[in-house]
């Protein structure tokens, strides 16, 4: 327990006296965050503190191990601890990168999935124990399992750190958890660990509390994010209790839940799903009226009492693990409700949004036989057919009334076709002959007008003339030349616009003037 102390304090000591340096570094080489709409610092703040964080953790292992750690600590872990500083060397290196160059997210995920294979690659993985029966296919979705852990890990750091303080403290208290955990198992490799980042990070908290002075960057975040999902682990591979694994998973459980809903949310309000923006937990808190400091030292409490959590899911059985998550998860939903994080997948939003998917795909009744319709009318053999049934169509859109006007030009390049001459099905072609009302135009084309209601509604009296939606559709053709115009009225005192009349009308607009010009060109 004496080195596990003197580890602590070597890490925290290495962390006050590099970070001060870090922070002029990086103000002298213009590697600073400036204020936006996402920031809520006032002034440019160094962000390449994640040095500080690294050359504090490499300072305090190297130093232990050569003067103070039991010769054996490391032993067991030799190449999988070297993959797994390799890796996160590359998570750092690409995470320092951006804090100097922005990079994008795909690149970012590229090279953090490239560092979590590295690990995977020493024996840093998660096996999948609960399927021992699948023989070859185990590796693959072990691999799957370990760079989705990764990850998730990388990320979820990454995304909390937005402010002062945040991200180092909610470290502080997981690695402190474990570091306990560890030794109480005796595992002193991993607990060694555990306790240099929880030092360094309390060490970096000295400047990065509110007001900060400077930022880990996400090279800090990364390097941080990585280190807890490789070295549980490894804490994992040596327990007996399959629920250790879970332990940062739950202590994690605010920036974890936030990475995972965070892209979720982005999809449904039609977002980028990586591009950052204001509404994670700690903006909402903000929001809420929340001080900087109030929010932070909120986040503080619950991820405390998520600790404590951790260790009871320790000594829980496998279904009582279960049960705990649920729970646990349950009364999370509960709280970010409570904060108006889920609006966006409201019921009536998902269920709304579900409905317009299976719509646009076909998977409706209703579009299913609105397609039928359609059908019909692009069957039609002439106009007056293709007026029937452009007013079945109107119909089941449940319009009251509706007025066709199509003009054509008496050049015989231009007029449509009525197909086969007195319908005796010869295939020779005539002149269209309009039947039914029909007129010359002002400069002598051809005019074909109808009118159609239903229910009366043309002779009705006391219509309310502010309640009719009224819509008028131009019928152009591939060159966006006129054919005619398509009225449409329907009385909304009646009954209301159905959601999906407006997408259903323009299917109609573009199945008629697709018609339209099929009968103009003839068979």
């Amino acid at each position: 327990m004496n080195f596990l102390a003197f580890a602590f304090l070597t890490a925290l000591c290495f962390s006050v006296m590099l970070t001060p340096v870090i922070r002029r570094l990086g103000t002298k080489l213009g590697a600073v965050d400036k204020p936006d709409h996402r920031k809520v610092q006032g002034r440019p703040i160094p962000r390449i503190g994640g040095i500080a964080l690294v050359s504090a953790f490499l300072g305090s292992l190297t130093i232990g191990s050569l003067f103070f750690f039991p010769p054996a600590t490391f032993l067991p872990l030799d190449l999988k601890l070297k993959t797994l500083l390799v890796g996160s060397f590359i998570v750092f290196g690409i995470g320092l990168w951006d804090d100097f160059h922005r990079v994008g997210p795909g690149i970012k995920l590229l090279f953090q999935v490239v560092a979590a294979s590295v690990a995977f690659w020493g024996g840093v993985q998660i096996d999948i124990f609960w399927a021992p029966s699948l023989g070859s296919p185990n590796l693959l979705l072990s691999y799957l399992l370990t760079v989705f852990w990764f990850v998730l890990f990388v990320n979820a750091l990454n995304l909390i750190d937005g402010l002062d303080g945040l991200a180092a403290g909610v470290t502080f208290f997981t690695c402190s958890v474990m570091t306990l955990l560890s030794f109480w198992r005796g595992d002193q490799s991993t607990g060694l660990l555990f306790g240099v980042l929880a030092g360094v990070t309390l060490g970096f908290l000295r400047y990065n509390f509110n007001p900060a002075s400077i930022f880990m960057g996400d090279g800090g975040s990364y390097f941080l994010g990585y280190c807890i999902a490789g070295i549980s682990i490894l804490s994992s591979s040596k327990s007996q209790v399959g629920a250790t694994i879970l332990m940062p998973l739950v202590a994690l459980g605010i920036p974890i839940f936030d990475t995972i809903l965070s892209p979720i949310r982005r999809f449904f309000m039609g977002k980028k799903m990586f591009r950052p923006d204001t509404g994670h937990i700690h903006h909402k808190l903000v929001a809420l009226g929340f001080s900087t400091s109030h929010a932070v030292l909120t986040i503080y409490v619950l991820s405390s009492l998520l600790c404590l959590l951790s260790l009871v899911v320790v000594n829980l059985r496998d279904r009582a693990v279960g049960a705990f998550l649920i729970s646990l998860g349950l009364v999370a939903l509960l709280f970010i409700k409570k904060l108006g994080y889920l609006e966006f997948i409201a019921k009536d939003n998902v269920v709304r949004w579900i409905k317009d998917v299976s719509d646009e795909v076909g998977l409706t009744r209703d579009r299913r036989s609105f397609l039928n319709l359609q059908i019909d009318i692009n069957d039609s053999k002439d106009l007056n057919e293709l007026w029937e049934n452009t007013c079945e169509a109107l119909k089941v859109l449940d319009f009251d009334m509706s007025r066709v006007k199509l003009e054509f030009s008496s050049n015989g390049a231009t007029e449509p076709a009525c197909g086969p001459e007195g319908g005796s099905g010869n295939g020779r072609t005539r002149q269209c002959h309009l039947d039914g009302p029909e007129a010359e135009g002002n400069n002598g084309n051809s005019v074909f007008e109808r009118v159609w209601t239903q229910n009366g509604f043309a002779s009705k009296k006391d219509k309310c003339e502010d309640c009719l939606l009224k819509l008028e559709l131009p019928l152009l053709d591939e060159e966006n030349k006129t054919l005619g115009t398509l009225w449409l009225i329907k009385d909304l005192k009646r009954s209301l616009f159905g959601h999906y009349t407006l997408r259903r009308v323009e299917h109609l607009r573009r199945t008629i003037t697709r018609t339209l010009e099929k009968l103009r060109k003839g068979p």
